[in-house]
């Protein structure tokens, strides 16, 4: 049962990118002292590490995730392939082409689910962006608000590479852009030690639903 909770652990960390002892208490569906017990153990293997985050008043926590070792448990293996890959390329490339780079990609991500967005209101739109968010490993929602919408990512499959490299942050962004071909502006982020991430997005004068 250990390894098993140790595991669960280790992917919902995976999936996530970042979360406190009450999430990986809830999504393992044990008490919060035995987590922080399998905690210990992880950052003593060097798999996980530790931040402490403050929001506004009232004490810090502290938010866990994978290390590079970590993430090489799993078999992807992607982590250190991707950071070195972009790490060649911020060294050979000038930043405007990097963010060319990632726009390009946001493109082709756009262009591949065009079908399933196209024609919809945009109510249907954004319901359907999230569930591909969702498909893409973002945890997304979202909520009106008068003339916005907010468009919230509760955690981010480029979380620990975003750590190295923060430009991959344009390919959400510029994805949700060209979904719904509608201006996005990001006022949250996790890599700045925010809960979550978060885009407005203006929706005022334009129709939303059929009819």
């Amino acid at each position: 049962m250990a390894s098993e909770t140790r595991e669960l652990i280790l992917k919902t960390l995976r999936s996530r990118g970042s979360c406190t002892v009450k999430d990986l208490a809830d999504a393992a569906g044990i008490s919060p002292v035995s987590v922080r017990h399998h905690l210990s153990s992880l950052q003593a293997d060097d798999l996980i590490e530790s931040e402490e985050v403050r929001h506004g008043v009232g004490r810090p926590h502290h938010v866990f995730s994978l290390t590079e070792d970590g993430y090489e448990l799993f078999p992807t293996r992607y982590y250190r392939l991707t950071n070195r890959l972009l790490g060649e390329l911020k060294e050979s490339l000038p930043d405007r082409s990097i963010k060319t780079l990632l726009s390009g990609v946001a493109d082709s991500m756009a262009e591949g689910y065009a079908s399933q967005l196209e024609g919809l209101p945009l109510e249907k739109r954004l319901a359907r962006l999230v569930d591909l968010l969702n498909e893409e490993g973002f945890n997304a929602d979202i909520e009106h608000k008068g003339g916005e919408v907010v468009l919230r990512e509760l955690s981010c499959p480029y979380f620990h590479v975003g750590q190295s490299h923060p430009e991959v942050c344009l390919i959400d962004q510029a994805f949700i852009a060209r979904a719904l071909s509608l201006p996005v502006e990001r006022v949250r982020c996790l890599l700045d030690g925010d809960a979550h991430c978060a885009f407005l997005i203006p929706i005022e004068g334009i129709k939303t639903y059929d009819g």
